[in-house]
């Protein structure tokens, strides 16, 4: 656990775990939950590693912080992610009834905060987060194109 950080710093944590997973050849999204200014979970995405479709920054963080606040209910607790999150994920943080969600880069393919479905918006969504975007965008949107780049 890590205490005292702001904003822009769990953001910029979120980026260097997104940067550390594009190392190991995962796309590169990273994500920080925040419980107070306690950084209670890290994760990036693990889908190749794990050989696990639903093993995207968001779910595993959201596992990880759930597990050490010890409820699935993690309604005093934010969520950082680099990269819109996609409609399991944003299903995921409506569950976990997260309080705020910030991110990075929309995803017009596969986001479905801002893109996409809607997720939040639908009527048949129990709980929507106060939701803040494009925060450290251009540093996550570059991430993500430098990767692709180099595999195309």
């Amino acid at each position: 656990m890590i205490r005292g950080m702001s904003a822009p710093s769990f953001m910029d944590l979120a980026l260097k775990t997104a940067e550390n997973a594009g190392k190991e050849g995962e796309v590169p999204i990273g994500c920080v939950v925040v419980r107070g200014c306690e950084i209670i979970a890290t994760a990036s995405n693990r889908t190749l590693t794990d050989r696990d479709p639903t093993a995207h920054a968001e779910i595993l963080a959201i596992r990880q912080a759930a597990e050490l606040v010890g409820t699935e209910r993690l309604v005093d607790c934010d969520l950082y992610v680099t990269l819109e999150p996609c409609t399991m994920c944003a299903g995921a943080i409506s569950f976990a009834r997260i309080r705020r969600l910030y991110f990075g880069a929309t995803d017009p393919k596969g986001g479905a905060v801002e893109s996409g479905v809607r997720f939040f918006a639908q009527p048949t969504c129990h709980h929507a987060p106060e939701i803040y975007s494009a925060v450290g965008e251009q540093k996550a949107a570059n991430l993500l194109r430098d990767f692709f780049k180099a595999r195309r």
